[in-house]
């Protein structure tokens, strides 16, 4: 995501106690065996996510944070290739298609038993590759080159609001209070972050990609936890990857995308390296593992929260910076990383809240030929 850039249970069917169809969608016999769920569509977006049992409710949020430091990888070690005079199309369009090279056979590995869930939810796999890798590329790279880097990523994180606002939309329900100020503080805080006063520069044309980046972005959450469970992260992935990929270099064919080559050797944390150290690292952890753990952060925490998660990202990436660039933050810049932990904080909170007790659950009613106890 970023510069250079994340969905409902499903019971498990290994060990559940029979009668349970209501809940996953299969149907109970007369002799008290359970027939095949049929899948049916992914959750609807927005719906609070209840954690599996023996699932500590933080596990999600760990992926998440992992995901989002992962991402911010791509701004320390990229860099070294923008020094070295490569083009930033070149750079993000590598970065996609080694990633899901990579991934390619994890991901046909993953959906052994599971093509039939891939054919229904293709349109998914294919709209997430042209949006959540591809357009947020595509967008971002446009918006720079009319407005400072601070602003531009400012418009792109503006996806977390479009997503609260999408949800009240679409559910009826406006959002509670301590959603709102969390919204509030977050915004504040990624504007101190990336400082977008110092130096900034407006165009409307630069405004519109800014927004077209920030629309991609609420469609990779949205569409990573409408897919359902049947596709795994992986299979999502590695799909998404190889659409954004194909994509990208279609785009660099019609003259959309500038590509040019470098040199052989950039600089990278005081030392000079090959180029492709720093892209392995962009390829590999920025790319490959950050969507992969995007995706399952989403599954885990829906569309909401995973994305104010999102936005440590830039916290992260300045913490690179530091120690990858000796580029040290500002006491600014801290004081706006706190003020969007405290927004994430007071959003998790506020969605927690929202959960369901366990007394709220339905509970499965013994059927014919099962002991109740």
């Amino acid at each position: 995501m970023g510069a250079d850039r994340a969905p409902g249970r499903v019971v498990e069917r290994m060990g559940e106690p029979v009668g349970q169809d209501v809940q996953d969608g299969g149907a109970s016999t007369d002799t008290g065996v359970v027939a095949p769920a049929v899948p049916g569509p992914g959750p609807r977006p927005g719906t609070p996510r209840v954690p599996r049992p023996g699932r500590h409710p933080l596990v999600g949020l760990g992926v998440a944070l992992v995901s989002a430091a992962a991402f911010a990888t791509s701004g320390a070690f990229g860099k070294a290739l923008l020094v070295g005079e490569w083009s930033p199309g070149l750079v993000v369009t590598l970065r996609i298609t080694v990633a899901a090279l990579v991934l390619l056979v994890p991901a046909l590995w993953s959906l052994r038993g599971r093509w039939g869930a891939l054919r229904r939810r293709a349109w998914v796999v294919v709209g997430y590759g042209l949006t959540g890798v591809a357009g947020c590329q595509l967008a971002y790279f446009n918006a720079v080159t009319h407005l400072s880097v601070g602003v531009a990523l400012l418009l792109e994180y503006l996806a977390p609001v479009l997503i609260v606002g999408w949800l009240w939309l679409r559910h009826r329900r406006a959002p509670r209070r301590l959603t709102v100020a969390g919204v509030v503080l977050a915004l504040v805080g990624l504007f101190l972050v990336l400082d977008v006063v110092g130096g900034a520069s407006v165009s409307l044309v630069g405004v519109l990609w800014g927004l077209a980046a920030a629309v991609c972005l609420v469609l990779y959450f949205l569409l990573a936890e409408h897919v359902g469970e049947d596709v795994p992260p992986l299979a999502l992935a590695g799909g998404g990857l190889v659409v954004g990929a194909v994509s990208l270099w279609l785009a660099a064919g019609v003259g959309v995308l500038r590509m040019s080559r470098g040199a052989a050797d950039v600089p990278l944390g005081g030392h000079v390296v090959p180029w492709w150290v720093p892209l392995l690292v962009i390829a590999l952890v920025a790319a490959a593992f950050a969507y992969v753990t995007g995706i399952a952060a989403v599954r885990l925490l829906g569309a909401k929260v995973a994305s104010f998660v999102a936005l440590t990202e830039v916290l992260f990436a300045v913490v690179f910076a530091w120690l990858v660039l000796a580029e040290l933050p500002t006491p600014v810049q801290l004081v706006g990383g706190a003020l969007i932990v405290a927004g994430l904080i007071a959003v998790r909170a506020d969605e927690s809240r929202a959960l369901p007790g366990p007394e709220a659950l339905p509970v499965a009613e013994p059927t014919v030929g099962q002991s109740a106890g």
